[in-house]
């Protein structure tokens, strides 16, 4: 079945563990009961309710780790939450014991919002360091820029002053690009930086690389953002624990993301510098991104980060990446891959590639889902994902080698 190309948006070991299946139990709401079926249904009366996926769950693209389902150990923990009462919007067992484990990760003093998706995490994060003349520095191909629809300045109300990375990544002389006209009334001022890590070009920044932009930044009295939609791809990459590239370096306020590592529908805004940061009981709420159900959002960020899921997770999403860019490369070596190239490094679980003309729309004819990034050059995207195996990588790269063989 042929494929429309995509462009590229939002759109982050060891292969998936196995679900804990919950055992069939029956709950009372009222007069009928309502009996939990372990295969997948529910039983009213006489009337049996089955529930049968709608598409065909074998099929796995590199289009974008948001196309990964839930990690089975993540759907087991938010069944483990869904029973009894708990209190809402966040007075909840789940929610102040996730306070517990994000100060594990990134050391006392820290504070985290759960809310629902990346773009909430960072419009809601950058208004609570922010008066309303303020603006953001970042990179033109920043998710907040590129990527949001427009819902940082629609929504949030702040200007973006983008400069152009090649490699996505920010440096004290990009950032002077725009760092400037402090006290001109005609111009938005510049006082908060946003990196993202990794980058939306699969880029990594180092510790001292961050290091040196929260010190310029904090030099200018700007503070440091940064969107760690695929933070936990990052460590595993830099081999390092979370705080070490964040908090450690200068990080005010993070983005931490979980929907790309293996979670239904949960990031959090970690405030790292209690000083940079005002409002957000208030601005979480504003911006429609304060769960009633917070226990079902906070269970998800637990079991990824409890223990060692988020960086098994991670680890094994990157590894993938790696075989497909390293089965590539071999190729090009040895000749057997003609007009594939490579337009940025593969530092994390993105691959970044440029294929002849028509190359792209055939793969995806053939059933590998991806995004064109830039088809004017023949630039596309290949993402992995927690759940991407061995098997799917060597599939696509035999289609690959294929298609280039006829182009």
């Amino acid at each position: 079945m042929a494929a429309v190309p995509m462009r590229a948006h939002g759109c982050r070991g060891r292969t998936a563990r196995g679900i804990r299946a919950s055992p069939a139990g029956t709950r009372r709401f009222g007069a009928p009961s309502v009996t939990m079926r372990s295969g997948g249904g529910w039983q009213d009366g006489s009337v049996t309710h089955e529930r049968s996926p709608l598409h065909d769950t074998t099929i796995r693209g590199f289009a974008s780790d948001n196309y990964s389902g839930v990690h089975p150990e993540v759907l087991a923990a938010i069944a483990a939450a869904n029973g009894g009462h708990q209190v809402a919007y966040g007075e909840d067992a789940y929610t102040e014991r996730l306070q517990q484990v994000f100060a594990h990760h990134f050391g006392e003093g820290v504070e985290a919002f759960p809310v629902f998706n990346g773009t909430g995490a960072n419009v809601t994060g950058l208004q609570s360091m922010l008066p309303r003349w303020g603006a953001v520095i970042s990179a033109k191909t920043a998710h907040i820029n590129s990527d949001e629809g427009g819902a940082p300045e629609r929504v949030g109300g702040m200007k973006l002053l983008t400069v152009v990375a090649p490699d996505g990544k920010l440096t004290p002389e990009l950032i002077d690009e725009e760092a400037w006209g402090w006290g001109d009334e005609h111009r938005a001022q510049p006082l908060v930086v946003s990196i993202t890590q990794t980058s939306e070009l699969g880029t990594l920044y180092t510790p001292d690389e961050v290091r040196a932009i929260a010190d310029h930044a904090h030099d200018h009295g700007m503070l440091l953002h940064m969107d760690g939609a695929r933070l936990s791809n990052a460590a595993a990459s830099l081999g390092l624990p979370l705080r070490a590239f964040t908090r450690d370096v200068g990080v005010d306020v993070l983005s931490f993301g979980g929907t790309k590592n293996g979670a239904l529908g949960a990031e959090a805004i970690v405030v790292l510098n209690p000083a940079a940061s005002e409002g957000l009981k208030y601005l979480r709420k504003l911006n429609m991104q304060l769960a009633s159900k917070m226990r079902f959002v906070s269970a998800q960020l637990i079991a990824l980060l409890e223990g060692d899921l988020w960086i098994e997770s991670a680890s094994h999403a990157n590894a993938m990446a790696t075989r497909l860019r390293d089965a590539l490369d071999a190729g090009i070596a040895d000749g057997e891959l003609p007009g594939l190239g490579f337009s940025q490094p593969t530092q994390s679980n993105g691959v970044f590639a440029v294929l002849p003309a028509g190359v792209a729309d055939r793969l995806r004819d053939r059933g590998f889902k991806f995004y064109d990034w830039d088809a004017a050059k023949g630039e596309v995207r290949w993402m992995c994902s927690f759940d991407t195996s061995e098997a799917d990588i060597d599939a696509f790269v035999a289609g690959i080698r294929e298609e280039l063989a006829a182009a």
